[in-house]
Order: structure tokens, then C-alpha cells, then sequence
């Protein structure tokens, strides 16, 4: 999910975009005006020198400031199917910018793109380091790219039938248990609590396990940073969290569904440990398939101080390693040491 910031392209940007698409421009800076009703501007443009891969480090980086975001796109000499210019937006988000401007450029982008001509955008590349706008960096990011993922197709498979025996199918009014599962009926007021969060009223809902009557019930919700995520977890019982976290990543904004399941640990009861644990999954199909809320990320935390912003981050976005360890095939077992017999004569 993602929201747009309102800012388009000024008509002298867009006239300059019908004049630049027949190979005479090399890069176009493009920037957001500071004006009282800020809009994309023309910043500057070169021709192009030599190849794509020559002119690159002598063009690109002299075009950042190290303190301002800003977009660039840069022309490549490979054409699409209609004989296009093919293009790369790069998006320069440097860590020493203003959040306001880091979250305003993100909220653009999928504007700038659209109309610029998505379909003449070979790639998008995020940067907020100086020496990963290099053309060293920049094929390190198509290597990235082009990496498998940490899972095989097996593997995944595997995940998924594992994920799928311990499911149960439940309405949000039902009592169900089996060997894997259990399903506790939600009170009205959780149900509607979670259906504000959907319609995007709140951006945080707790959710709580009632022992006594075996029901889901509301324990709280309402706005909520990600600053401030880490106080809503109790430390001494166990907690279901809905939160949506806002933040941006590789230059684009987000806004990203989490179900987080809390358990301090031993000092909760056993009972409750139990149930928490048994009801896990059917409030979640409550949440995906009833109320049609699609979950990015499950995660199980035990206090609240894991949640951090780099902590969502890198379970929502993780880095992909190029240099995956390689396991040495262990010996085989001793057999012991060889014996020679002798025929009989």
C-alpha cells in the first residue's frame, strides 16, 4: 500500500520529456520546487559524451548534492521493441536529507514514473550512499537483482504444506478445536476494531485472549508510531498486534500490514501460553480471509523492545547475500582398519 503526495510534473518538465526521447539527452536531474505549491522541475540535462558505461561516473555524481534528494533519470543505448530509448530512474535519497523531503520524494515517485513513461524505465535504482552511485555500484545492484532467493522451490513448498497442516477454517462467531488449533469466536468489538484498521481509521489494533470466556476481545487501539510500537506490548501477558508500519524503502513510500504475536515467556501461565499459541493462526485467517486484510509479515516477538524500525525493516525487506556458505560433504563412518586373510592351503 501506498500513498501519493499530490506533486506532478510542471509543463515545462513535460514538454522537455517530448523532446528528449530521441537519443540527444544522456541524463535529466529532475527536482521538487520549494514553491508554496511544490511541483517536479527541470533541474539540468546533458548530451551524451561516449557510451552509457563511460559517461556514467563523469556524469552522474557530479549531479548530487549530499543533503538534498533528487531524481535522475539516465538514458541507456539499448532501445525497446518500438526502437525507445531505453531509461534508468535512479533515486538519491541521501541519510543526511530531512525526513519531510526523504518521505515527500518517496510519495512522487510513482507519479514521476507515470508521467515520465514507465514503460521506457528499464530499471529503478535506490541510493543513499555516495560510493553506491558509482557504475561499480550500480552493477553490484544488478547482481543483487539477479541473485536466487535464500529459499528453494522445494523448500518453499515444503514451508507451504507445513503452514497449511496447521491451519483451521473458522468464521468469526465459531469455537473450534483440533490436534493443531484452536479458534475462539471474536467479540463484536474486536471485529470491529480490526475492520476500522482495514478502512484505515486506526493504525494500530491489540487483540487479547478472554481465559474465562474463551473469546477474542479488543485490549486496545488507535494511532501508533513506530516509535512508539515497543510501549503497546504488555510484558507480563501475551498479546496479538494488527500495525501498520509506514516507511519508506528503496525510495519508495509504503505502508505494510504486520501481525505481530508477543509471549514474554515462562512468566505467563501455561494455560494461557497454550492458548495464545493454539489460536495464533485462526486469528489470522480471521484477519486475511474474513475481513480480507492480506498480512505482509507474521512475526513472534517476546518483549516489545525488538521492534524496531530496523528490526521491521530487515524482516520486510531482507538482504539478499551473494557469498551463500558452501558445506563440506562430511565423512563417511570408519569401517575400522582393513584385515588380510589367508586362504586355507
Amino acid at each position: 500500500m501506498a500513498s501519493q503526495s499530490g506533486i506532478v510534473c510542471s509543463e515545462e518538465l513535460k514538454t522537455f520529456f517530448g523532446t528528449c526521447r530521441d537519443g540527444n539527452i544522456r541524463i535529466i536531474k529532475v527536482s521538487i520546487s520549494d514553491s508554496t505549491n511544490p511541483v517536479l522541475i527541470l533541474d539540468t540535462h546533458l548530451e551524451p559524451v561516449s557510451s552509457w558505461e563511460d559517461d556514467w561516473d563523469q556524469m552522474v555524481t557530479p549531479q548530487l548534492d549530499p543533503d538534498q534528494p533528487a531524481f535522475i533519470l539516465y538514458r541507456l543505448d539499448e532501445k525497446d521493441s518500438s526502437e525507445g530509448f531505453l531509461w534508468i530512474l535512479l533515486s538519491w535519497s541521501p541519510d543526511h536529507a530531512h525526513t519531510r523531503q526523504k518521505m515527500l520524494y518517496a510519495s512522487t515517485k510513482a507519479t514521476f514514473k507515470k508521467e515520465f513513461g514507465a514503460g521506457q524505465i528499464k530499471d529503478d535504482y535506490y541510493f543513499n550512499l555516495m560510493e553506491e552511485i558509482t557504475l561499480a555500484g550500480y552493477k553490484r545492484h544488478l547482481a543483487v537483482e539477479a541473485a536466487p532467493g535464500p529459499l528453494s522451490r522445494q523448500e518453499e513448498e515444503m514451508k507451504e504444506i507445513k503452514e497449511s497442516e496447521s491451519r483451521v477454517e473458522i468464521s468469526v462467531d465459531t469455537k473450534h478445536n483440533t490436534l493443531s488449533a484452536l479458534a475462539f469466536p471474536f467479540k463484536s468489538e474486536a471485529l470491529a476494531a480490526v475492520s476500522s484498521y482495514g478502512a484505515g481509521v486506526c493504525d494500530y489494533v491489540q487483540l487479547a485472549i478472554d481465559t474465562a470466556t474463551e473469546e477474542v476481545v479488543l485490549a486496545t487501539s488507535g494511532a501508533c508510531t513506530t516509535g512508539q510500537l515497543a510501549a503497546q506490548v504488555p510484558e507480563e501477558s501475551a498479546r496479538y498486534h494488527l500495525f501498520r508500519f509506514k516507511h519508506t524503502h528503496q525510495g519508495d513510500y509504503k505502508e505494510s500490514d504486520v501481525f505481530i504475536y508477543s509471549m514474554p515467556g515462562y512468566s505467563v501461565p501455561i494455560k494461557e501460553r497454550m492458548m495464545y499459541s493454539s489460536c495464533r493462526n485462526a486469528v489470522v485467517d480471521v484477519i486475511e480471509k474474513t475481513l480480507n486484510i492480506p498480512l505482509e509479515k507474521k512475526l513472534e516477538v517476546d518483549n516489545g523492545s525488538e521492534l524496531t524500525e530496523e528490526y521491521l525493516q530487515g524482516e520486510l525487506h531482507p538482504v539478499v547475500s551473494l557469498n551463500r556458505p558452501k558445506f563440506s560433504k562430511p565423512p563417511g563412518p570408519s569401517r575400522g582398519n582393513k584385515r588380510i586373510t589367508k586362504a586355507p592351503a
